[in-house]
């Protein structure tokens, strides 16, 4: 690979989201803000979507590493669960020991119960649902139930869904109107601006060890944000396949043509028409 020819320590360019390399751009700041607002001020619903690739499951561990000591988180990476297995789930993540056998029924007071020990400790307690739009529609009502568990003074359970833009045609469905109108907080994560682009490739860089001259001139920067839309998944995609096309040339920077030979390579990338010919 091309970590020796650029001095690097590590790949700088991969999708797995890793909070070691978070960018605080625009939109994922707000975003973090936003949560982080809505968290304290007792909220029981939040929702965050944005498209593949906008970094939804970055900004959920951001968030889950940002919480305090007094609070009891809990994650979900899958929730295409049904009801009862989502509620065994959760209690699991939470440490409550339930009966599987139990119906919903008894599932849903054992939950209050270890949710309302939390409250008598101060302790809020968050659960994160990422790819929430693969959600069943029965689960989605279940959440509404685990919603419903409070004190006079506070919610016992605050719910943040991670979704893609499904996830709001799901909530459209009269069937969940009544958790819909529960969400008082939303954003909707975009990709990077134009102006972040440089700064964003410069910080991956640097975090990976690099510590040379500039590896993207400018017009190969505003190559990868066209091609990209400034979606960060696909900028990484495109910023590694053009970083090995550079080394495959002996080359310290990576000019444009390495750029459109990365983006001619990607699917969902795309170039001007002018600048494919």
């Amino acid at each position: 690979m091309y970590l020796e020819h650029f001095g690097l320590r590590e790949l700088p360019f991969g999708i797995t989201p890793d909070t070691s390399f978070a960018f605080a751009g625009t939109a994922h700041q707000e975003a973090l803000n936003t949560l982080l607002i809505a968290l304290r001020s007792g909220e029981g619903f939040i929702k965050i979507t944005g498209e593949v690739g906008t970094g939804k499951t970055l900004l959920c561990r951001r968030l889950l590493a940002t919480l305090g000591e007094s609070t009891v988180s809990a994650y979900l990476p899958n929730p295409y669960l049904e009801p009862r297995t989502l509620m065994l789930a959760l209690a699991e993540e939470l440490g409550v020991e339930l009966d599987k056998d139990a119906d919903q029924y008894h599932l849903l007071k054992g939950l209050n119960q270890a949710l309302l020990e939390f409250a008598r400790q101060d302790k809020s307690v968050v659960l994160c649902l990422d790819e929430a739009q693969a959600l069943p529609m029965e689960s989605l009502e279940s959440l509404r139930l685990l919603s419903n568990l409070e004190t006079e003074k506070r919610k016992l359970l605050q719910l943040v869904l991670f979704g893609q833009p499904e996830l709001d045609e799901r909530l459209a469905n009269p069937s969940v109107r009544q958790l819909r109108q529960r969400i008082s907080f939303h954003y909707r994560l975009g990709g990077l601006k134009p102006d972040e682009m440089e700064l964003y490739l410069a910080h991956r860089l640097r975090v990976a060890g690099y510590r040379g001259h500039r590896v993207f001139p400018r017009s190969s920067v505003r190559l990868i944000h066209r091609a990209a839309h400034g979606t960060p998944r696909l900028v990484n995609i495109l910023a590694h396949k053009a970083m090995l096309a550079a080394y495959g040339e002996g080359r310290q920077e990576v000019a444009p043509r390495n750029v459109m030979a990365a983006a001619r390579d990607t699917e969902g990338a795309r170039l001007p028409a002018w600048r494919l010919w």
